[in-house]
């Protein structure tokens, strides 16, 4: 199971190289089925692995003219805050058990995990049906759309801050349907924010677990292989396709989650 959860690992940089989303979509799974960590402490791995992963992704992409620092310090600033607070102090004040359905106890494991189902499959619909972008939007106008843009930073600072996810998977959509921006630059643009986003967000974590600092690098370098590998394949592939393929992997990955969770 551990070989398998290395070559899961390889996989997260992969995705964050090809779509510049999908790691933490990996991870937190990876680590609970695999590593058998739990939920909540996934989650703070999560982020530390995505964040670090990502840096060195968007250092890449900017090398190459796919980043567009002033949307990605926009974000940064407004859903950084966010992450921060909900990590340093909204995640301890949450109870082991939450609340019960008839003899069904919901706790606070279970119901992250189905968040994170949720999520993902509501950012798949919108990858998979979402509008062609045209090329050349370097310059998009953010002034225009920045109130959008606000509402949706805080919105995806307060799911990375509850779920550990980077929030690649809602920063796609959220940078080629409202912005408007191409693929690869929404990529480049996103690997940027989710890199602060999750190195802010687990510096928010830190006091609150023991972190096992030789198993958390050791999978994070390995994902950072991986991310030189998708950036590869990221060349060779059409980028009109990666958005559509995306969505349907987040699709399929929501699923997994709620079958592994209130099914199998």
């Amino acid at each position: 199971m551990e070989t398998i959860g290395y070559i899961a690992s390889v996989l997260i940089g992969i995705s964050l190289g090809l779509v510049g989303g999908g790691g933490s979509i990996l991870t937190v799974p990876v680590l609970v089925y695999i590593f058998g960590i739990s939920p909540v402490v996934s989650t703070s791995y999560s982020l530390f692995i995505v964040g670090s992963t990502s840096l060195v992704g968007a250092y890449g992409n900017y090398r190459r003219g796919f980043v567009n620092v002033k949307t990605a310090l926009f974000f940064g600033l407004s859903s950084m805050v966010t992450v921060y607070l909900t990590r340093k102090l909204l995640i301890p004040l949450i109870p082991q058990n939450l609340f019960r359905i008839g003899d069904f106890q919901v706790t606070e494991p279970l119901l992250t995990m189905a968040l994170f189902a949720g999520l993902m499959l509501a950012a798949s619909i919108g990858m998979i049906n979402g509008r062609q972008n045209e090329p050349g939007c370097l310059e998009c106008d953010l002034g225009r759309n920045i109130v959008k843009l606000g509402l949706s930073a805080i919105g995806i600072g307060l799911t990375t801050g509850l779920l550990g996810a980077g929030g690649g998977f809602l920063l796609i959509p959220t940078l080629v349907l409202v912005l408007g921006m191409p693929m690869r630059e929404a990529v480049g643009t996103s690997l940027l924010i989710i890199a602060l986003n999750s190195l802010v967000g687990f510096a928010g974590d830190l006091g609150h677990f023991i972190i096992d600092w030789y198993f958390l690098l050791t999978v994070t370098l390995v994902a950072v292989a991986g991310i030189f590998i998708g950036g590869l394949l990221a060349r060779k592939l059409d980028s009109s396709q990666l958005k559509k393929s995306f969505g349907w992997f987040v699709l399929a990955m929501g699923c997994f989650i709620l079958l592994k969770e209130f099914i199998l």
